[in-house]
C-alpha cells in the first residue's frame, strides 16, 4: 500500500499528550526518527497542549478531534488514549479519510475490532497497533532458541502469568469499564508473545475471574477490575495457552511466560531467560540475558509500508487475536462455559 513518496511526506500526530508515562512525546519522537513528520497534538488539557508547543515548536494544537480533523492535513494518527475510546476515535479518523495506529489494545471487544478493520478496507487506509513489545529482547530471544534452533522440541503449552498481591491505584486502568478488565493491560502484551510461539488457530476460549476483594478500597467501586482473571485457549492443532493476571496473589510464579514442549521447558521474563531440559535423566539449567529489544522497527515498518509497500507487520486482524481472547474470556466468565472462536 505504497502511498507516500517519502517518509517525510507522512504527517502525523497524536491524539493525546497526557498520561504519567510521556506517551505523546515518545510516540512522535519514535516518527520522527522512523522519518515521518509530526504536525499536531490533539489534547483536551490546556496545560499539556503548552507542553507538547514547548517540546515540538512550531507543531499545531487543538482541543478536539473534530477540531483537528476539519483543520489538520495530518494523515496518520495515533491514539494514546483510554482503551474504551479506541473504537469511537478509530471509526471517526478513518471516517476522515485518515490512517490510525491504536495504542495497545486495539479494541475491548471483538465487534469493534471487526468494525474498525471494516472501516480502514473500505477506505483502503491503514490501521493498526501499537504494538511495540512485539520486538521485545525476551520474545526474539525466546523465538531464537524455541523456534529457530528448536531447544525444548515441540511446544505444546504456554502459560503466560503476570501481579502479585497488592491494592489497584486508583487511575482508569483499575476500572473495568474503562480499561475492559484486569486481562487488558499486561495481558495483550503477553498474549502477543504467546501467540508468536503458537502460530496456530485457535478454536476455544474459556475465561475465569474472581472480583470483589478490593472494589470496595478502590475509587471506582464496584466497576474495579477483577481480582484475578484467567483465560484459557485451545488451538486447532492441540496446543494450549493460558494467561492470568492477579493483584490477589501471595506467591507469584517466576518469570512472565513459561513454555513447554517435548524437550524441555523455557522460562523468560523482560531481563533473563532459563532454559530447562532432559539429559538422559537429568535436568540440566541454562540461564541467560535476553537479546535487546528492537522497538525502533514498528515505525520503520509502518513507514517502509506507507512508502515502499512493504508488508505491514502488525495488522488490524493479526491485533484482533488478543482481543478476542479477552473479549470471549469475559463472556465465558459471565456464561460459565467455553466459547468457539471466530475468524472473519
Amino acid at each position: 500500500m505504497a502511498k507516500f513518496n517519502r517518509a517525510k511526506d507522512i504527517k502525523v500526530g497524536v491524539i493525546g499528550y497526557g498520561g504519567a508515562f510521556n506517551m505523546g512525546r515518545r510516540h512522535l519522537k519514535d516518527m520522527q526518527t522512523a522519518g515521518m513528520t509530526p504536525v499536531c497534538v490533539t489534547e483536551v488539557d490546556p496545560e499539556r497542549r503548552k507542553v507538547a508547543e514547548e517540546e515540538f515548536p512550531g507543531i499545531d494544537t487543538y482541543a478536539s478531534v473534530i477540531e483537528m480533523l476539519k483543520k489538520s492535513d495530518v494523515n496518520l494518527v495515533v491514539l494514546i488514549t483510554p482503551h474504551n475510546t479506541h473504537a469511537k476515535l478509530a471509526l471517526q479518523c478513518l471516517k476522515a479519510g485518515r490512517n490510525v495506529i491504536s495504542e495497545k489494545p486495539l479494541a475491548i471487544t471483538t465487534a469493534e475490532c471487526d468494525a474498525m478493520i471494516r472501516e480502514a478496507k473500505k477506505r483502503r487506509l491503514v490501521l493498526t497497533t501499537y504494538h511495540n513489545r512485539h520486538w521485545d529482547g525476551c520474545v526474539l530471544e525466546a523465538l531464537k532458541h524455541i523456534k529457530r534452533e528448536k531447544a525444548i522440541g515441540d511446544v505444546y503449552r504456554v502459560e503466560a502469568h503476570i501481579g502479585g498481591y497488592g491494592q489497584p491505584g486508583d487511575w482508569w486502568r483499575s476500572s473495568k469499564s474503562i480499561s475492559g478488565g484486569i486481562l487488558y493491560d499486561w495481558g495483550v502484551h503477553l498474549l502477543e508473545y504467546a501467540l508468536q510461539i503458537i502460530d496456530d488457530d485457535m478454536t476455544e476460549v474459556t475465561g475465569y475471574a474472581s472480583k470483589g476483594f478490593w472494589a470496595s478500597k478502590t475509587a471506582w467501586k464496584k466497576d474495579t477490575n477483577e481480582d484475578i482473571a484467567s483465560a484459557v485457549v485451545r488451538f486447532k492443532s492441540g496446543k494450549w495457552l493460558t494467561l492470568t493476571v492477579s493483584t490477589i496473589e501471595s506467591n507469584p510464579k517466576a518469570g512472565q511466560l513459561e513454555i513447554s514442549g517435548t524437550k524441555g521447558s523455557y522460562v523468560f521474563d523482560g531481563g533473563t531467560y532459563e532454559l530447562i531440559h532432559q539429559v538422559r535423566d537429568q535436568k540440566v539449567h541454562v540461564k541467560g540475558k535476553n537479546m535487546p529489544s528492537e522497538w525502533a522497527k514498528f515505525y520503520k515498518n509502518v513507514a517502509n509500508h506507507l512508502v515502499k509497500g512493504t508488508k505491514l507487520v502488525i495488522t488490524p486482524e493479526w491485533a484482533r487475536r488478543p482481543i478476542h481472547i479477552l473479549d470471549l474470556a469475559g463472556q465465558s466468565v459471565k456464561r460459565k462455559k467455553a466459547l468457539p472462536t471466530k475468524y472473519r
